[in-house]
């Protein structure tokens, strides 16, 4: 079947594109998407389910080609053209400057300070629902405690670590 299959492709190659550029009007791309209806009939026919193999090659080429149409319609209207070439240069970026990561580093070291200037179980239950997760029925089941225990101790300690961060930044 593949070699019929390219044997009517090469007889209707010609077509294929004419009928692709009409639409899209533009050759490299006529080009692309006469390849693309390649790849789909070669598909279909080795599933057996073209019935009109001739027709089903123009549809699938005409049908590809209304996509890149529609697809460039929305590109066109989500995109801004007319642009500058500078004008990529102002939109932000997502990677943290060298300033920001610095600071940051500080300031976690700062809390880590904190963290070990607290009594261990107020170390533990700090890590255990800030950083864990745990709900504190579990904190207070896990370290023997109550849950009221655990809900002063977070509290102590959340104080504590605000407090010398906000030292930190002064």
């Amino acid at each position: 079947m593949s070699a019929a299959l390219n044997a009517l492709f090469a007889l209707h190659r010609r077509s294929l594109l004419w009928t692709v550029m009409r639409i899209v009007r533009d050759p490299h791309t006529a080009e692309d998407l006469a390849q693309e209806t390649y790849i789909r009939a070669k598909r279909a026919f080795d599933e057996g389910t073209v019935e009109h193999p001739e027709g089903f090659l123009h549809q699938t080429a005409r049908n590809l080609a209304l996509d890149h149409l529609r697809k460039a319609g929305t590109r066109a209207a989500v995109e801004t053209g007319g642009l500058e070439e500078t004008a990529a240069e102002t939109v932000a970026s997502r990677v943290i400057s060298i300033e920001d990561a610095i600071i940051e580093r500080q300031r976690f070291s700062a809390f880590k300070a904190a963290l070990q200037g607290l009594p261990k179980r107020a170390q533990a239950v700090l890590i255990l629902s800030r950083i864990e997760d745990w709900p504190q029925h579990c904190i207070a089941e896990h370290l023997g405690i109550s849950e009221r225990t655990v809900f002063n101790d977070l509290k102590m300690a959340m104080a504590h670590c605000r407090d010398a961060i906000a030292r930190h930044e002064r």
